[in-house]
């Protein structure tokens, strides 16, 4: 059995090629096009959430170097802020900043449609196609002002030229294979697990295969590059971030969830992590569970056909099921060590890569009499996590993030009197920086944060939290306020216009029965995200 054959349907009844042809191309057209307008939908409707303001308001520097030194303060490579700070001088509004990752999500769905139909069929082609089109989480982050959607995008396509680099023996495909791998070392640090696994899979390929030396003399060449672009990086950047214990912080907050914690089950964490993953990619409890189910059953399936006869210059069965697991066995030892985490978050949205057509090879040898009964099905599941999310985490809907909830709120803050003190916390104060006050009105570039920090806001002034605290605490509110008014020697009885907006809000009852006790009595609410009323000082 050849590699192309692997998971291969039941034949349809045989018809033209030219007709065959012009369905393939209209349904792709039309997955494509349908994919485009839900992205542009989110893209164009949601205000920006305080992440992608923090990766604009990095960008809007003086210089190029500039710009790289603020990126330095971010756990993420520089690639992203420098690519906004040329894009963001051409236009800054929501929908202009998510366009290029917007193009670079649907690029990558179709990036793995030209692999899968290279090393599989076309089938599991399509069919990988639809789920990485459609799937919620992919949908969200490609609709973001974030590296996720130019990760996927380069990882796939390291993948793609390398086994085109394999199959023609061409060393133009292998460069291209290796510029993209370092776009996406440059882009987040997740692509480090994926360069392990890449480098892995590309090494057993190369064994089997024994290409030409030439083909392996520019692999060699282009893995050393790799490892002296990591070794610069880990100069420059991530002994920085180890220093400053900046991963410690994530995932002893809300990351917490996706790594090992003390006294807790191994065994348990990594189930519970697995199933998290596929419920994060589906944004559906019971429809990730069956989907986890689905890619196992593919990897039993790809390890008992390991040995099957395959066309010359295709990867084995075998080398497929390597690929498709060992970077989740590796992503999950790190999430047994705190190291990076596993589960349901998008830090690990790059595993798209790996899961879905592990998933699509086994629903595309689904057998059923009637052809029309498994993409209906397929639909219908898409639609439901769609229409109907239920993810984990942090999460804002739709309605609470539109940009029309976004100017209802600001219009009132402008109606302020003049000199307002509006208090807020980090996340709160990166929205006000882009909505209201059109200046950086928080701390994003300093070497150490102040506790607290106060700057201008047009006819207003902001006080807002460091960043290290990100956002309010219930149990110690009281204190935090006593430090204002000490900080900046306020009287009693001093007004502050208490202003807190995005997706995560600690104990919310709780913090708003202590708001009560500041005098928060007639509080003016704009969905479920954001949230201001007029506080007193003791």
């Amino acid at each position: 059995m050849s590699s192309s054959q692997i998971l291969q349907p039941k034949a349809a009844p045989r018809e033209s090629y030219a007709g065959q042809a012009k369905r393939s191309r209209l349904l792709l057209v039309s997955l494509l096009v349908m994919a485009s307008l839900l992205r542009l939908w989110n893209a164009g409707y949601r205000y920006l959430n305080a992440d992608e303001v923090l990766h604009y308001l990095l960008s809007v520097q003086t210089s190029v170097v500039a710009c790289y030194r603020a990126s330095l303060t971010t756990v993420h490579p520089p690639l992203l802020i420098l690519f906004l700070f040329y894009w963001g001088r051409m236009g800054h509004s929501e929908l202009f900043l998510r366009l290029p990752s917007l193009l670079a999500g649907i690029l990558f769905g179709w990036v793995m449609f030209a692999w899968l139909r290279r090393v599989c069929n076309y089938a599991t082609a399509l069919t990988a196609f639809a789920l990485l089109l459609f799937s919620p989480a992919l949908i969200q982050l490609s609709s973001e002002v974030r590296q996720y959607g130019f990760l996927l995008l380069f990882c796939a396509s390291a993948l793609y030229f390398f086994d085109r680099a394999v199959g023609e023996e061409s060393v133009k495909m292998m460069l291209l294979s290796t510029i993209a791998l370092y776009l996406a070392l440059l882009t987040h640090y997740s692509s480090l697990i994926f360069a392990v696994t890449v480098g892995i899979y590309a090494l057993i390929r190369l064994l089997d295969v024994r290409p030409r030396a030439t083909l392996i003399v520019t692999w060699v060449a282009g893995q050393l590059g790799a490892l002296a672009l990591i070794a610069l990086l880990f100069v420059s950047h991530i002994s920085k971030l180890r220093s400053m214990n900046a991963m410690e912080g994530l995932i002893s907050s809300y990351l917490r969830r996706s790594v090992l914690q003390a006294g807790a089950n191994p065994l348990g964490f990594i189930a519970r992590s697995n199933l998290r993953l596929f419920h994060y990619f589906f944004s559906q409890g019971a429809v990730g569970a069956v989907a986890c189910a689905i890619f196992i059953g593919s990897l039993v399936l790809l390890v008992r056909e390991r040995n099957a006869a395959r066309t010359a210059g295709l990867p084995s069965s075998g080398q497929l099921a390597v690929l498709l697991t060992f970077a989740l066995a590796l992503n999950c030892g790190l999430g047994l060590f705190r190291v990076y985490p596993y589960g349901g978050t998008r830090h690990d949205s790059y595993l798209a890569i790996f899961v879905f057509p592990g998933i699509a090879m086994a629903l595309a040898r689904w057998k059923l009499n009637n052809r029309w009964v498994k993409p209906t099905a397929i639909a219908v599941i898409l639609a439901i996590c769609n229409l109907f999310p239920a993810p984990e985490g942090e999460y804002l809907r739709a309605r609470d993030q539109s940009q029309a909830i976004m100017a209802q709120a600001v219009g009132r803050l402008k109606s302020l009197p003049e000199n307002s003190l509006i208090f807020t916390d980090d996340q709160g104060g990166l929205l006000l920086s882009y909505y209201l006050c059109d200046s950086k009105v928080v701390q994003i570039e300093q070497a150490s944060f102040q506790p607290l920090f106060k700057a201008p806001c047009g006819r207003y002034s902001v006080i807002s939290l460091d960043p290290n605290r990100w956002t309010f605490r219930a149990d110690s509110f009281p204190e935090t306020l006593a430090g204002v008014q000490q900080r900046f020697d306020l009287i009693p009885g001093t007004a502050l216009w208490f202003f807190q907006a995005g997706w995560f809000i600690d104990k919310e009852f709780s913090l708003h029965d202590e708001l009560k006790q500041f005098g928060c009595s007639a509080p003016a609410t704009f969905g479920h995200s954001i949230f201001y009323c007029q506080i007193r000082l003791r």
